[in-house]
């Protein structure tokens, strides 16, 4: 059939061309990460913790590493839900646990200041380069400290090769945070002393030349003073 001397089949076709799909818009924009819909959909079932689809998607053929808007891989989805067994079996896959997303957190960064011990030991088993760095210019050891996180600090330091003494772009070390931006109590003394077990100087001021010491001093922090004179302060 015709209208007009066109015929009607040429025109489904030519409209079936120019329309887009409600999924179109948000799949053009996974491809600009190197992603289609299939990876969206793997970082979904990450988030979800959903192993099945996870494994059913990664044997159909779904990039693993693809990032989501967010810079988001699977792995990093389930780091971020605390879904255990998800990312276990996604490192177990091949997952690259380095890759960072757009606030410049990855698997070890974000585990290690949340304090998700259990997600912080995959990391470190499956090799995490512990030189990466946070927004903040920190190892996962720096907030892990500030934040009180001793099984955290404690993994780190006795289970990788955590550089103790790395300063981030404020000039602090994990003890400088611990002591500058923690309260004291009796996690905050048993982070510090752990972190003098392992070699953090205790000499390392902060940009102004203020150290340790000095700052515990200051904040009326016994136990810590005790612990930083007895280590050499």
């Amino acid at each position: 059939m015709k209208l007009k001397g066109i015929s009607i089949s040429f025109l489904v076709v030519m409209l079936t061309a120019c329309s887009t799909t409600p999924d179109s818009e948000e799949g053009s924009q996974i491809e600009k990460k190197g992603g289609t819909n299939v990876e969206q959909q793997l970082v979904s079932a990450a988030t979800e913790g959903d192993i099945e689809t996870v494994l059913e998607l990664l044997e159909g053929g779904a990039g693993i590493n693809a990032t989501n808007n967010q810079g988001v891989t699977a792995v990093m989805a389930a780091t971020q839900k605390n879904n255990v067994d998800t990312v276990k079996i996604l490192i177990e896959q091949g997952a690259d646990i380095d890759i960072r997303n757009n606030n410049m957190d990855n698997v070890l960064l974000y585990s290690g200041a949340e304090g998700l011990l259990e997600i912080v030991k995959l990391a470190v088993q499956a090799g995490a380069d512990t030189t990466i760095t946070n927004r903040f210019g920190g190892t996962a050891l720096i907030p892990a400290s500030d934040r009180g996180h001793v099984d955290i600090v404690e993994e780190l330091l006795t289970n990788s090769d955590t550089d103790v003494n790395h300063l981030n772009n404020f000039h602090w070390t994990a003890l400088l945070e611990a002591v500058i931006l923690g309260d004291g109590r009796k996690n905050y003394q048993e982070i510090v002393q752990l972190l003098v077990d392992h070699g953090a100087d205790v000499n390392i001021s902060d940009r102004d030349g203020v150290t340790p010491l000095e700052h515990a001093e200051r904040r009326g922090f016994k136990e810590i003073e005790r612990i930083l004179k007895e280590a050499g302060a």
